[in-house]
């Protein structure tokens, strides 16, 4: 089976139950779509997506399948990722998938009134991810194509499955506005589902995580021919630092000047930047 046969029959479970929590919540998520709080960057979350017991089978998929997640780190992130999905229990495809049906895809783009968004099969820079203990991923722009450059990336969805997750344990989702002193928090809870829209100023960040438990997420992009902006633009993956780090954020000015130059000079796009280390349980 391949992944392309995958998206094309992800189960129609997953299917319906999202389809019908989005449209429970369609008023709540325009309001926040239309009414961004803290950020200029759009976005909504909402609550209970799934039924409890399949979230919880789809975290235990992520824990018993541990051993299939590669450490990517840097100054810029520290994270466990998982993008060959033929590697884990069918849960995670089915649920990954799920969200790239053109059904749920249409449902969201009525209602936050984006056209023509297309899905991801590739999983170019979404996928799985776990962290753990002092694990973060600093303020950033992402990557604004996808891997060849002909589609613009215009939103991100995040599911967060970790039990009993709260803002002490960190490994929150922050969006920050243009000053970048202060970042607008939302919580990694249990069964929420994070949706935020992509372009040049759509700064964001996940704090570091401060407990053991692992900090399990589902990523999912959206794409389109359509910029952001009616403008054509490129650039990749761009970081900087904490309101703190001035060191920090000078390198990585300078990190991103030359990877950007790279990527223009040879026309490539992101890539995935696996260290070849397995995941261990403890760090």
């Amino acid at each position: 089976m391949t992944r392309k046969r995958i998206l094309k029959n992800p189960s129609n479970y997953f299917i319906k139950l999202i389809i019908n929590r989005i449209i429970e919540c369609e008023k709540d998520i325009v309001d926040q779509w239309r009414n961004p709080c803290g950020t200029k960057s759009r976005h909504f979350f909402i609550d209970d997506l799934l039924p409890i017991k399949d979230v919880q089978n789809i975290y235990n998929a992520f824990v018993n399948n541990s051993k299939f997640f590669y450490l990517q780190e840097s100054f810029r992130e520290k994270k466990w990722i998982s993008g060959d999905l033929m590697k884990h229990e069918k849960i995670l495809s089915d649920i990954t998938y799920a969200f790239q049906d053109k059904k749920v895809i249409s449902l969201i783009s009525r209602l936050l009134k984006l056209e023509k968004l297309e899905p991801d099969p590739t999983l170019y820079a979404g996928g799985l991810s776990m962290m753990f203990f002092s694990n973060f991923l600093n303020p950033h722009i992402d990557n604004s194509h996808d891997m060849i450059r002909s589609r613009y990336r215009r939103l991100n969805l995040l599911f967060y499955l970790s039990p009993d997750w709260v803002l002490e344990n960190g490994g929150n989702f922050e969006l920050w506005d243009e000053k970048k002193l202060l970042p607008h928090t939302i919580v990694s809870k249990q069964n929420r589902l994070v949706v935020m829209e992509t372009n040049k100023i759509s700064l964001h960040s996940v704090s570091k995580v401060n407990v053991d438990n692992p900090r399990c997420c589902v990523s999912i992009y959206y794409f389109s021919k359509i910029s952001p902006d009616g403008k054509s633009y490129f650039h990749v993956t761009s970081f900087t630092g904490r309101p703190s780090q001035y060191f920090l954020s000078g390198i990585a000015f300078l990190d991103n000047l030359s990877r950007n130059i790279v990527s223009k000079v040879f026309k490539t796009g992101r890539g995935r930047e696996f260290v070849n280390k397995k995941f261990k349980s403890k760090k």
